[in-house]
């Protein structure tokens, strides 16, 4: 379908979106290249443990993310390290350019996989327990949590939700508020504050997290008189789950597609953005649930709808 010059697609993200649609671009024999600027697997490489992909028990992050660049490639699929520094579209040609690490680009459609990072809360211990009692995703780890302590930092609608959930695991859940109040709806405050499970310290942060292989302290600050105070507990016995935001990778498509208040990318069922032949997929778009199997599916979908749309 291309010429020596132009791609038919060129996927930018090497996550489980970005693979899942080089896989389905490569079956419906698509001239198409899979951009990632760091590693290949995206966030999922931080997963210690997965247990909730289908078919595939017990596995870890980096080697779920080996397997599907594995399956890509063995298909033919064409997978590179390379920077996006630049997207722009030629409405007269319908035509997208690249400007990369190794150079221009030029292709038919495209699919942003950039994924979102999760917003760090910035206490100190916090990059070297990630993954080691620091977590940024309860439906991924909170069953790791049963019957332990559980910490939430975050007092929006998403770390009142999570801390919701989390109450099926922890023997207790505590949110650490760092204002004198929820930012949460109010029906969702009102679930926190009739849960016996739930309590909540306001205007408190964390300031640093100690311990050997896994956590075993917890310094806090009171927001209100600067005091800190250090409490200790056995090693590995509590863990903290950030809830703070996140940051999507969309800076690429602004002025190109629609994005929410957030950031978010808005498409249609068909991963379909504002702009013909441009689509997003994964962690990158407006969506209510992002784990790896919805990243994967989201893939799928765009690089069938990105084949359909360079058919016709």
């Amino acid at each position: 379908m291309s010429d020596n010059m132009t791609k038919d697609l060129v996927i930018i993200g090497g996550g489980p979106a970005g693979l899942t649609a080089a896989i389905y671009a490569q079956r419906a024999l698509l001239d198409a290249v899979t951009l990632e600027q760091e590693a290949f697997g995206g966030q999922t490489i931080l997963t210690a443990e997965i247990d909730n992909y289908p078919g595939v028990p017990n596995t870890d992050g980096y080697s779920l993310a080996e397997a599907m660049k594995s399956q890509a490639e063995s298909l033919g699929a064409e997978v590179k390290t390379s920077r996006v520094t630049s997207l722009s579209h030629n409405e007269k040609t319908g035509l997208f350019s690249l400007e990369t690490s190794d150079g221009p680009l030029a292709t038919r459609s495209v699919i942003l996989a950039g994924g979102a990072t999760p917003r760090k809360a910035g206490f100190e211990g916090e990059e070297r327990f990630s993954g080691h009692g620091v977590s940024y995703c309860a439906t991924c780890d909170g069953m790791f949590y049963r019957g332990k302590q559980v910490f939430v930092i975050g007092g929006g609608n998403s770390a009142a939700e999570e801390a919701l959930f989390l109450t099926r695991f922890a023997s207790h859940v505590t949110m650490i508020v760092r204002k004198d109040h929820m930012r949460a709806q109010a029906s969702v405050a009102r679930q926190i504050e009739e849960n016996e499970k739930v309590s909540v310290r306001y205007l408190t942060s964390i300031v640093s997290v100690d311990g050997g292989e896994l956590p075993s302290s917890i310094t806090f600050r009171n927001n209100q008189t600067c005091e800190t105070s250090t409490e200790t507990y056995d090693e590995g016995s509590f863990g903290i789950f950030v809830f703070v935001g996140r940051v999507p990778e969309t800076e690429l498509v602004r002025g190109l597609a629609e994005l929410d208040g957030s950031g978010y990318v808005v498409t249609d069922e068909r991963m379909a953005t504002s702009t013909p032949g441009l689509f997003a997929a994964g962690d990158v778009r407006k969506k209510s649930l992002r784990q790896i199997i919805t990243a994967a599916a989201d893939g799928a979908i765009a690089a069938t709808s990105a084949s359909e749309y360079l058919r016709k």
